[in-house]
C-alpha cells in the first residue's frame, strides 16, 4: 500500500481552500494524502468578496466557505491560531508561533496579501483601522458607534467597498485618493470621472489628487488629517485601503526566490525555487505579475494540485502531463454603491495599434468604452460605468477572440446599427463561461446532459457562478440553450422512429 504524502497548505484563504477543495476532489483512490491546514486567523475560509454584505446584516457563519464538520469528513486536518514561523527546508517541517512542529512532502504557501498603510506620522493611532478581515469589519463597527465622521485613503476597488460599509454605519464619509482618479486600475480617465460624480452624488465626498502628511489630536472629531499643501480634514476614523503587498515573509525569510517587488516567484507549475514548495493567490510572483484577484488564485490552486497528483502518479508508473498556469484574465464586473462598474482586458487601450470608441450619456450617468485592435476587428478591452448589461456579451468577445461582425460602435451604441450580441450557440464549446472557477461551456451542457437541468443544479456540480456571481446570467443561457437542444433531439428521434406494426 502506497504510504501517504504529507501536504501542508500555510494559509487558509479562499485560494488556501480552494486548493483543499481541489485535491480532496481529484484525489480519487486510496486517498495517498494527508492534508494539514495551518490558518493564522481564528477561523476557516470565508468569503473575503462578500465581506462588504457582513454591514447589510449577514454574519460570519453566513460567509463561512466550510466549517470544522466538512474538514473532518474530508479527513483534513487543521490548526487555526496557527501562525507559521519557521520552514526548514533541509528536514522539510515547518513550525507554528504555538511551538507546533509539522512534516511535509509537499508544501503550499497560500498566506495572500496584506493591506499596505502608507508610512504615515500618527498612523497607529487606536481608530486608524484597515479592511481586510473578518475582524477588521468587527474593529470598524466597534469603532463606528463613537464616531460621526469616517475617512477611507484608498480610492481603489477595496477603498470604496470600505466607503460604503462607513456610509452604511451611518458616518459622514469621505474618500482620500492620491492618483487623480478612482480605480486607476481597471477603469480609465472618463470612466473615472464619471465614477466620482456618481459616488459624490451618493453623498460620499471624494478628494482626488490628495496626499496625506501627518495625522493629528482633532478638535471637533478624534483626528485631524493634514495633507501636503496645507489643507485639512477633521475625522473620527480612518481605514487604510491604499493597496496590498504579498504576504511573502516567509519565503523572505527562508531563502525562497523573491522577485525585485516582493512576491514569491513561481514557474507554471506553481513551484518555488524550492521543488518541493509551492506558492498560490496573492504572494506568488508569475512573470513578474501579482494577481489581486480570486479567479487567478483559484487557477493557480489547480494547476498546482495538478503538479502534485502527476508526481504522484509518475511514482507509479503513471505519468499524465499537468496543465501549466499561463496567465489569467483580469476582467471584473462589481457594483459599488449600487453603482455599476466593467472593466475588460485592456481597458486603457496600451496596446500597440489599440484604437477606442467612446459613448457617454450624462444624464442618466452612463459612461462606456471598447477598445479594438488596429484592424477594429477584434475587442481588447472595455470600460463600462453605470451599466454593466453589455459586460457578457463583451467579455465572451475579447475571452474568445471572437471577430466583430459590425462596427464596434454597435457594441455599445445600439442606434448605430445592429446588436452584435452573442448567444450561448455563438461561443465555442471551449468558452470560458464562469472566470472565477474555469468553467466552460462544453462543462455546463454535459452536467445539463447528466440531468441538472436548472441553475441552482448546476451552480452544485460545476460551482460555476458561485465566485463572484457575475456571470449568472450567462450560465442560465447556456442552460436554456443545452435544454432546447436536448428538446430539439428528442422531438427528432421521436418523429423519425419508425412505426411498429402491431404483432
Amino acid at each position: 500500500m502506497l504510504s501517504k504524502q504529507r501536504v501542508v497548505v500555510v494559509g487558509n484563504g479562499m485560494v488556501g481552500h480552494h486548493f483543499v477543495q481541489q485535491l480532496v476532489s481529484q484525489n480519487q483512490g486510496d486517498n495517498p494524502f494527508e492534508i494539514t491546514v495551518l490558518s493564522g486567523e481564528d477561523r476557516l475560509a470565508y468569503d473575503r468578496v462578500q465581506l462588504s454584505s457582513f454591514f447589510k446584516g449577514k454574519t460570519a457563519d453566513d460567509l463561512a466557505l466550510t466549517c470544522n464538520k466538512t474538514y473532518d469528513d474530508w479527513q483534513v486536518r487543521f490548526h487555526t491560531l496557527s501562525k507559521v514561523v519557521d520552514i526548514n527546508r533541509d528536514s522539510q517541517t515547518v513550525k507554528t508561533a504555538k511551538g507546533e512542529l509539522f512534516e511535509y512532502d509537499k508544501l503550499v504557501l497560500a498566506t495572500g496579501s496584506f493591506p499596505f498603510v502608507p508610512p504615515i506620522p500618527g498612523k497607529d493611532r487606536e481608530h486608524c483601522l484597515v479592511y481586510r478581515t473578518i475582524n477588521d469589519l468587527h474593529a470598524i463597527k466597534n469603532s463606528a458607534h463613537g464616531s460621526k465622521v469616517g475617512v477611507v485613503i484608498g480610492g481603489g476597488l477595496l477603498g470604496l467597498e470600505a466607503a460604503n460599509a462607513l456610509k452604511q454605519l451611518g458616518l459622514q464619509t469621505h474618500v482620500i485618493e492620491f492618483a487623480p482618479q478612482l480605480m486607476g486600475v481597471q477603469v480609465d480617465a472618463g470612466g473615472g470621472r464619471l465614477l466620482k460624480n456618481k459616488i459624490t452624488d451618493l453623498g460620499v465626498t471624494v478628494h482626488t489628487s490628495v496626499a496625506t502628511e501627518e495625522i493629528v489630536e482633532g478638535k471637533s472629531c478624534r483626528y485631524k488629517m493634514c495633507f501636503k499643501g496645507g489643507k485639512t480634514l477633521e475625522t473620527d476614523m480612518i481605514v487604510f485601503s491604499a493597496g496590498i503587498r504579498p504576504y511573502d515573509n516567509l519565503a523572505r525569510e527562508f531563502n525562497l526566490e523573491l522577485g525585485e517587488r516582493g512576491g514569491i516567484v513561481i514557474n507554471n507549475h506553481c513551484q518555488t525555487s524550492d521543488k518541493n514548495i509551492y506558492a498560490i493567490g496573492e504572494c506568488a510572483l508569475w512573470n513578474n505579475f501579482i494577481f489581486g484577484l480570486v479567479a487567478p488564485g483559484y487557477a493557480m490552486a489547480k494547476i498546482a494540485v495538478g503538479h502534485i497528483l502527476q508526481e504522484t502518479q509518475q511514482s507509479t508508473g503513471l505519468d499524465n502531463k499537468a496543465d501549466e498556469f499561463s496567465g489569467a484574465d483580469m476582467s471584473t464586473k462589481l457594483k459599488l454603491m449600487g453603482v455599476e462598474v466593467g472593466s475588460i482586458g485592456d481597458a486603457h487601450a496600451r496596446s500597440e495599434g489599440a484604437i477606442s470608441y467612446y459613448f457617454e450619456d450624462q444624464p442618466n450617468g452612463i459612461y462606456k468604452k471598447v477598445v479594438t485592435n488596429s484592424q477594429s476587428n477584434k475587442l481588447i478591452g472595455a470600460v463600462l460605468v453605470g451599466d454593466t448589461s453589455d459586460y457578457d456579451n463583451l467579455l465572451q468577445y475579447h475571452l474568445n477572440d471572437i471577430e466583430l461582425t459590425t462596427a464596434p460602435e454597435a457594441l455599445i451604441m445600439p442606434l448605430a446599427g445592429d446588436i452584435a450580441e452573442l448567444s450561448a450557440d455563438d461561443l465555442p464549446d471551449d468558452a470560458i463561461i464562469c472566470a472565477c472557477h474555469k468553467v466552460t461551456k462544453h462543462t455546463i451542457e454535459q452536467t445539463v446532459a447528466k440531468g441538472c437541468i436548472d441553475l441552482a443544479s448546476v451552480q452544485q456540480s460545476t460551482k460555476a457562478s458561485t465566485g463572484c456571481g457575475g456571470c449568472e446570467k450567462l450560465v442560465q443561457n447556456v442552460i436554456n440553450s443545452a435544454l432546447a437542444k436536448a428538446s430539439n433531439t428528442i422531438n427528432v428521434v421521436t418523429l423519425n422512429e419508425p412505426v411498429k406494426q402491431p404483432a
